[in-house]
């Protein structure tokens, strides 16, 4: 912890979810350094989360930096499917509506971030998580692969001495706990554990126990466990990854849509497209980038648009598109055949901005 706030300072922010991650605020405090702490509010918290979150910013005298979804997907996703459509299609929409967004924004203005992981939480996704990494999931200040680091202190620390030190250390800890839960998300989708359970039984139990992440640590999951997963009609490797870039800003493409983009040779309009798979996790992670440069360029006489080149449609992409990996961002301009793919790893709103004027 004082390695990771000495070499980062204010750009680097502990990831508080209101359970044991008071942990990492006792040790942070015990450094003698500032520290800076975030929580993501997804709206659907138990009250004694709530109850926590107020009683650690008196115990510590901080101000918790809160991130809330975005209202307007919030109420989209209510309206559309009701509050508990997790229950029937799984949970991972939602969570990344009300956790995965506001965390990629939380995370867009830092370098590196401090988690309460912990090995022994979920063997089967967390089982081999590094002390630091950089973040195959999410960007950072710089924008591009590689911009982010993920610090995991406690990766190497039993559940037991955690507690132990929290004891020790008489610091305020969840209610819940003392009712039987362990691990504590958002209320309709966390219930105690009966003794002898995993802490992570007790998440989601209506779902496979060997991939229960929301999104924010979806890096954990073994790359080759998902490339023996049953694939799905279209030969995606995540059947049921729910669809990205979804805004009224991006037009999403058909392949006769794009195969007449490329026919065509003197555009009306310059065309930006996001060559994009659901399940890829940096495509996910530009995802909020993307919708925000769309619209920005509502009305600018550019058209923002989307093209998935997974499965069937990943041969054409690459033989017509100039795809390699997702994501792939290619301009079409108003008076060039050929499209110019964008060079850069960097893929915040300000770097695909430039280069789109650049071009237009």
């Amino acid at each position: 912890m004082d390695r990771a706030l000495a070499m980062f300072g204010s750009e680097i922010a502990i990831a508080f979810s209101g359970a044991e991650d008071v942990a990492l605020i006792e040790y942070a405090k015990l450094t003698g350094r500032p520290f800076r702490v975030f929580s993501l509010d997804t709206g659907r918290l138990n009250p004694e989360t709530y109850q926590l979150f107020d009683k650690v910013e008196k115990h510590y005298g901080i101000r918790i930096e809160y991130m809330f979804p975005d209202a307007s997907e919030v109420q989209e996703l209510v309206r559309t499917k009701g509050l508990f459509s997790f229950y029937e299609d799984g949970h991972q929409e939602c969570c990344r509506v009300r956790k995965v967004r506001p965390l990629r924004r939380a995370l867009k203005g830092l370098r590196a971030w401090i988690t309460g992981q912990r090995k022994d939480q979920s063997p089967g996704t967390r089982a081999s998580i590094p002390l630091v990494q950089v973040d195959p999931s999410f960007e950072g200040l710089d924008g591009g692969a590689g911009s982010l680091v993920k610090w995991n202190p406690v990766a190497n620390v039993d559940g037991k001495d955690i507690w132990t030190f929290l004891r020790t250390m008489d610091v305020p800890v969840n209610t819940l706990h003392a009712q039987g839960y362990v691990s504590i998300g958002c209320e309709p989708c966390t219930r105690p554990v009966l003794p002898g359970q995993h802490e992570r039984e007790g998440r989601w139990w209506w779902e496979d126990a060997k991939a229960k992440e929301c999104g924010l640590h979806k890096g954990n999951i073994d790359k080759d466990a998902q490339a023996a997963a049953p694939r799905s009609a279209n030969g995606n490797g995540s059947a049921g990854a729910p669809d990205i870039f979804e805004s009224p800003a991006v037009v999403s493409l058909t392949r006769t849509g794009i195969e007449n983009l490329l026919r065509l040779e003197n555009r009306a309009e310059p065309w930006l497209v996001v060559l994009y798979a659901p399940w890829c996790p940096f495509c996910q992670a530009m995802e909020a980038s993307y919708v925000e440069l769309a619209e920005k360029l509502a009305g600018s006489g550019v058209k923002v648009a989307k093209f998935r080149a997974d499965g069937e449609q990943k041969p054409f992409a690459q033989a017509e598109l100039q795809l390699q990996s997702f994501p792939t961002v290619l301009l079409f301009p108003g008076r060039t055949a050929r499209p110019i793919k964008y060079p850069s790893e960097k893929r915040d709103v300000d770097s695909l901005l430039a280069f789109v004027n650049s071009l237009r």
